[in-house]
């Protein structure tokens, strides 16, 4: 089977993330390089972990999370679905199950806010670890009189952490927003939609979803 390390080691696959990276640089877009995607497979990973799920499924998950923004060497627009085509490709030319790979797929496929539904545990678990991976270090703007909204919220926030209780009932986003660069109203303007959905991919793992931003429960 293959593995997630299997997919990490792959200079093509390399290749491709620091590429589409270059390309949303190029755009004025937030770092989505090897710190995000790393950061999207653990936190996916760990959800599925603690919910219970089978070690194989996590390691599913894991892989769809590392793999999920290769869409963008393509085009910003409609990256979800490029980059399901283009992990269509690359799993099967590694030797993947098609059953994993449909999997995989239909989770990258599925990850954007516009047109993503959470339906199934992989999908629902790698949703909520890309939208809860809001962060200072994801800006690269080192001009904040030119910073736009997307730039103040993330420079915003100093702390954010996704941890689901010990009942395993509840999954809470937690964020420490410094309100001196973005306000929490222009968090909810940006992140609304992907506030409503990673509620969604809560509920698909049978979990009530939180947002609490400096000790205050807003959802």
């Amino acid at each position: 089977m293959l593995t997630y390390e299997e997919i990490i080691r792959s200079e093509a696959i390399k290749t491709y993330i620091i590429r589409a990276d270059e390309s949303l640089d190029a755009l004025g877009y937030t770092e989505h390089s090897f710190a995000h995607v790393m950061h999207v497979a653990e936190t996916a990973g760990y959800i599925l972990q603690t919910m219970g799920y089978d070690e194989r499924t996590v390691e599913l998950a894991k892989i769809a999370g590392y793999l999920h923004d290769i869409g963008n060497l393509v085009n910003r627009k409609d990256h979800s679905q490029s980059g399901a085509v283009m992990a269509w490709s690359i799993l099967n030319d590694m030797g993947c199950d098609p059953a994993e790979v449909a999997t995989i797929v239909t989770a990258i496929g599925n990850h954007d806010e516009g047109t993503g539904v959470p339906v199934n545990a992989v999908a629902a678990a790698m949703f909520l670890a890309d939208k809860a991976d809001v962060r200072r270090s994801r800006v690269r703007n080192k001009d904040f009189s030119t910073f736009d909204i997307h730039d103040r919220v993330n420079y915003s926030v100093k702390k954010s952490s996704l941890k689901i209780n010990e009942d395993k009932t509840l999954v809470k986003l937690k964020l420490t927003v410094d309100t001196k660069y973005g306000s929490v109203m222009e968090y909810f303007e940006i992140f609304l939609q992907r506030m409503v959905l990673c509620r969604r991919a809560a509920e698909k793992l049978g979990l009530q979803f939180k947002l609490i931003i400096n000790e205050q429960q807003l959802i």
